[in-house]
This record gives C-alpha cells, structure tokens and sequence, in this order.
C-alpha cells in the first residue's frame, strides 16, 4: 500500500513540476523533405486505426469539462493524434481487479497505461502483453530515438527473457523524504543538529524534556514515527523491504531490523515519542503537533518540494512566532549513513497487449504520446488561454481555470512525458517560484541535503523496479507479512511492533526469533535463496540503485549548470 500510494504521489509531485515546463523545448526533426517516398506518403495519408487505451479516473475532472475519458484534451488527442482513441478510465482503488478482469475476458485494452508493476508482471508471466523490439525498431521514430539515447530506459523495460516489453519515461529525480528539525529548539537549547542515529535520539530526549517551547511545561515530543514517517526511520538504518547486500550478496536484514525496532523502543519507552502513534496512520496528528509547535523532528515524505513550505513552514510559523525550521542529512546509524527515497528516475507506465489488432498504430501513438509538442501541450495548455510566454517560457493566465481545464485533466495523460529530458531554465526553481522565495530556498535546501550520490541508497533499487518473485514464493511474503512486518504502520499485531508496544517484557531479541520462526516455518528460506540467486546472476540486467545515481547524476549536472546561467 506504501508503494501504491508512494507511485500515486510520485506522478502528482511530477505533474506539479511539469505545470509549469517549458514551451521552449526543442521538438522532435520531421522526415527528409526531399524524399520522393516521404512526399508520397504525404500526398496518401495512413488509415487511421481504432485502439483503445486505459487511464486513470482521477475524481477531478469539474462536470462541466466532461469526464477522464471524453474531455477537451482527449478530442485534442483525438484530432491531432495518429489513431482514434477510446479512453477507459479506471480507479486506483479498482485498477488492479478490473484490469485482471479484462484481460480474463478477452477485453484487455490495446495499451494498457498503469504504474504498478504487480499488474503488469503476471501479464507477462501469461504472455499477455507484447514483445516490443521489432515494432519499434520498424514504426517508431521518437521512442526508438529515446531508447537509443537512453539505454536505462530499454533496461527498466525489458523482462527477464531479454525482450523489451514496458513502455515509460525518465523523469525529473527529487528527493522524496527527509528529517525536518526545529533549528530554533536546538539554538535553544544549546544543540547541535545530530549527525547519528545516537546523537538522534539524545536530541529527541532533550525535546522532550527540556521544555524548548519555553512555556513550563512538559507537553513536547522530541520525534514522531506515525504513519510513513516510521519508513524514514527505517531507512536510516538500511532496514527496508527487507533485503541488504552484505559483503556483495543479498541477504534478509534481520540484524538491521532488530536495530531499529531496539532505536524505536528506546523513543517509545522514554515518551519521547506520542504512543499513540500506532493509530496515527495518515500522519494527521503528527502534522499537526508539528505545526502548532509541540514535536521537535518529524520525518515525512513530500509529495513536491512545496509542500515543505506550504504544508510545515507557514503553518508552523503561523501558529508559532519565531519558530524555524530545516533539513538534516540521515544520521549515520551503525550500518551507516543512506541516501533517502528518490522519485524514480526511470517509471515504466504502460505495456502493449498482445491481443492487439493494431499494433503498428499503437506504437505511433506511443510516439505521439512522447513527443515533446505534445507534452508541451499536455503540460501548458494553450497559448494565450491557459499560458503566457514571457522570457521564453509558459506563464499560467489564471491559476483556477489552469488547474480546472489542464492539470486536473491531464495530470495522468503524461506517463509518457520525459520530464527528466526537458528540465530547462523555465522548470527551475528560480524561474517556477519566483514569486515566492521561500519556496525556492526550501527546494535548494533539500536537494543540497539529500542529493549525495557518495552515499549509498538507502534500499537496493526503487520499489517499482524489484524482481517479481514467483506466485508460491510471493504468497509466503503475503501471508508472513500480516505477522512479521517490521514496519508498525502495518498494524499494531505484527510481532516487530508489539516489541515496541511491549519493549519491558517482549525485547528485541525475543521478536526476532519469534519473526524468524515464523518466517522459516512459513518456507521464507526459499525466497531468501530465489533473491540470493537472482541477485548473483541478474544484479548487472536489473535496474538498481546504481542505475538510479547514473541518471540522477547527470540530471543534477545540468540543473547546476542551469541555475548557475540564471546567477
């Protein structure tokens, strides 16, 4: 549910950068003019073909605009387009039971536009979907440039028998987590930020009990580990998913959990965390003793870089006079000290059916779909109805009727948009929050501090890039998830977070081997040998953490160099 949720709030964060990128972005060369052939085919215009295509049914869509599946820029896509196109809109909640559903009964949709990888895999493993190499290698022109360009994108997309499958695009890489910190408590206080996870926790404590509001009374927490915030904590001490690689193999990290859940006992026994937490799952209260200056560190992830601002800064100062904020590195735990989750460099976002009849069509419309004339459509709407170009770039006219006609409505219709290929001056912070400075320092701040490619990540590779165990090896994770999870979020019952829940008489020692057993009665140690194998024979074909820094690395290159033009 984390990742689900996490890959929704990933395509909401790219399409608020994406509202307001550039026009100025080159487009894509045409064919020779001076081809007898091309001017043939000029003259004798290609049948257009019927396909039909999912997408996402958002509930944002204003009445009076239509509905995701027949609104102005689905007919825009329709007239401007290379085929005729019917949208079926689905749910996040329902797209995982009714995509099954279709392809069950032999209505699958000609491409099927859909983040999560645990729909698309099994579709591969029924051969359900479609080799793409030689259609794109024969009808594609803008695809098969980005592929040829951008080897990392055919890697993310090709399956395990070698053959590219999935279709999706690189897009613009911020970091998603971090540790904000009141900076005015430890000034106070007479603190310096914490550079460990021990140095962590003692700050945490003197917040707690050392009276930082200044009001006589002890009614502060030092942390918070509600709801993802936990996931923060955890990736601090590289306990996630839960697979490590020690000493270049992989392996479960049982002693990286043991770890944490002992850091988090630790908070919970001290009341240096709100031990309520437990049913603080959507982080609600957290949030709001954070802002209304009654928790000291809080650990969330952002759905964009404004949200550091609009949704902690001026809420917090609002309600607190004086009071500021800032963002630490992750403290080094004893297992050292991490990179914290990246937007996902590399997404794939569609696959193409193999019941298709057209296929040739759909690959043009991929191509169509990729363009940059049509994300700059995709992404500004019209010029002088939605946008202004002012300095060379796309100025919204009015914000409410923007985000009424275009972004509500497109914001799903780009999971094929290159954001990560089209960062320009107009999509940097000094141009995009010009208006508001704070925004612009924030989102500087926290790609100074989390963007340290000397540090390893903080999980093998992205969530949406690992490997698909196979059904009887991913029903054991299932069903000793329920039981196990070392994420507390999961639910109170799980052995991990009684040990917290109950750290006087359950130690940390104790949950472990109860996990263990559970797990190893449960067959876990054949998925641990299928990962261990899988790791040692495919680590150099799948998609890692590597991967992620390369494109990362190159993006940062050039967003330096731009913001160092714009000086």
């Amino acid at each position: 549910m984390e990742n689900r949720k996490l890959n929704a709030k990933m395509a909401l964060a790219a399409s608020a950068l994406l509202a307001l990128t550039l026009a100025g972005c080159s487009k894509e060369g045409g064919t020779d003019a001076g081809s007898s052939a091309s001017a043939t085919a000029a003259a004798t215009p290609e049948v257009r073909r019927d396909i039909t295509v999912t997408t996402y049914d958002t509930g944002r869509v204003a009445q009076e605009e239509g509905t995701n599946e027949q609104n102005r820029w689905t007919k825009w896509i329709n007239e401007n387009g290379p085929a005729n196109v019917k949208f079926t809109a689905i749910s996040f909640a329902q797209i995982k039971e009714k995509t099954n559903v279709m392809y069950a009964s032999g209505s699958a949709p000609d491409l099927l536009m859909v983040f999560d990888p645990t729909i698309r895999n099994p579709l591969y493993d029924q051969k359900q979907l479609l080799s793409l190499d030689d259609l794109i290698a024969k009808h594609s022109t803008v695809y098969k440039k980005l592929l040829e360009e951008n080897p990392l994108l055919r890697k993310a997309g090709t399956k395990p028998d070698g053959k590219l499958y999935e279709i999706g695009h690189i897009q613009w890489v911020n970091p998603l987590r971090g540790v904000i910190i009141r900076d005015d408590w430890l000034k106070k206080l007479n603190l310096q930020a914490p550079k460990t996870t021990e140095e962590l926790y003692q700050v945490a404590k003197a917040f707690t009990e050392q009276d930082p509001d200044g009001n006589g009374k002890k009614d502060t927490y030092g942390m918070a580990l509600s709801g993802s915030m936990e996931y923060t904590v955890n990736q601090m001490f590289y306990a996630i998913k839960p697979w490590v690689v020690k000493d270049g193999k992989l392996t479960y990290s049982w002693e990286n959990i043991k770890a944490v859940t002992e850091f988090k006992q630790r908070l919970y026994n001290e009341g240096i965390v709100d031990k309520d937490f437990f049913n603080d799952k959507n982080m609600a209260k957290a949030k709001q003793d954070f802002i209304t200056g009654k928790l000291g560190i809080i650990t969330p992830n952002f759905n964009s870089p404004q949200d550091l601002v609009l949704q902690y800064l001026d809420p917090l100062q609002k309600n607190v006079a004086g009071a500021t904020m800032t963002l630490i590195p992750f403290p080094e735990s004893p297992f050292g000290r991490f990179t914290p989750s990246l937007e996902n460099p590399v997404q794939m976002t569609g696959a193409v059916s193999a019941s298709t009849k057209n296929p040739e069509a759909v690959i043009k419309y991929i191509d169509f779909m990729a363009s940059n004339s049509t994300a700059d459509v995709l992404d500004n709407g019209l010029e002088g109805v939605h946008t202004k170009t002012i300095d060379g770039c796309p100025q919204i006219i009015d914000n409410d009727k923007f985000k009424k006609e275009v972004s509500d409505i497109t914001v799903y219709m780009k999971m094929l948009t290159n954001t990560g290929l089209r960062f320009n001056k107009c999509s940097t912070p000094a141009v995009m929050y010009k208006s508001d400075p704070r925004v612009q320092e924030y989102y500087q701040l926290l790609r100074d501090t989390y963007l340290n490619f000397e540090l390893p990540y903080a999980e093998l590779t992205h969530s949406e890039h690992m490997p698909q165990l196979p059904k009887d090896l991913a029903a054991i994770v299932t069903n000793t998830d329920k039981q196990v999870n070392s994420m507390v979020g999961a639910g109170n019952g799980t052995i991990w977070a009684r040990a917290i829940a109950e750290s006087g008489k359950y130690s940390a020692d104790a949950a472990q081997k109860d996990a263990m057993e559970v797990w190893e009665k449960a067959g876990g140690k054949q998925v641990e040998e299928w990962m261990a194998n899988w790791y040692a024979s495919d680590k150099d074909k799948a998609f890692l953490a590597k991967d992620m820094y390369e494109i990362a690395k190159q993006q940062d290159v050039r967003y330096k160099e731009i913001m160092k033009g714009l000086k």
